[in-house]
């Protein structure tokens, strides 16, 4: 990736790591935020930035590139799958989501939280949760939304009165009633 930078952007490059301790420092930190991606999509993203961009990215932009693939992967973006998770009737597990991801980082975002907290409130958590599901798509996990129990094909039969009462006089005996 830094060889990229150096050859696409050479006197920008050297003017801001103009010595090698601090491109050696650079590249760790570079290296800690960037190491939930695969080399793949750090390669495609430092493509991308340097496509769309007449100047050496900075490390925010980077993660912003790295985040640019995943339409490849049918991830919506956060902004659009937060919408989705928002907008979301329930059961949750039985809508048709954009893709897994989604309903995961709902899920772990908190339903009811997201439903009554403000996006400026909500946003932040849910954009965490779901980064971090992009990331597990990127290195080729597999996400699956549960199944939910399914309900009784056979209602069972009501009790009869007596029946009712003797249940009843049972529960008064164990509490003490």
């Amino acid at each position: 990736m830094f060889a990229l930078f150096r050859l696409n952007y050479h006197n920008q490059y050297y003017a801001a790591y103009p010595d090698g301790v601090q491109l050696n420092q650079i590249k760790k930190l570079w290296l800690d935020s960037l190491a939930d991606y695969p080399v793949e999509q750090i390669l495609k993203g430092a493509k991308h930035a340097i496509e769309h961009s007449d100047y050496l990215p900075t490390l925010n932009r980077m993660l912003e590139c790295c985040q640019q693939g995943l339409a490849e992967f049918g991830l919506p973006s956060a902004h659009d799958a937060y919408v989705e998770a928002c907008r979301a009737y329930s059961p949750k597990s039985a809508q048709n989501w954009s893709h897994t991801a989604v309903y995961l980082a709902g899920r772990d975002s908190d339903w009811f939280f997201l439903a009554n907290n403000t996006e400026r409130t909500s946003w932040p958590i849910f954009k965490e949760h779901y980064q971090k599901y992009c990331v597990a798509v990127l290195r080729g996990e597999s996400l699956e939304v549960p199944q939910s129990e399914a309900l009784e094909l056979q209602p069972s039969e009501p009790l009869s009165v007596s029946e009712q009462l003797a249940q009843l006089q049972n529960l008064r005996t164990k509490t003490g009633l």
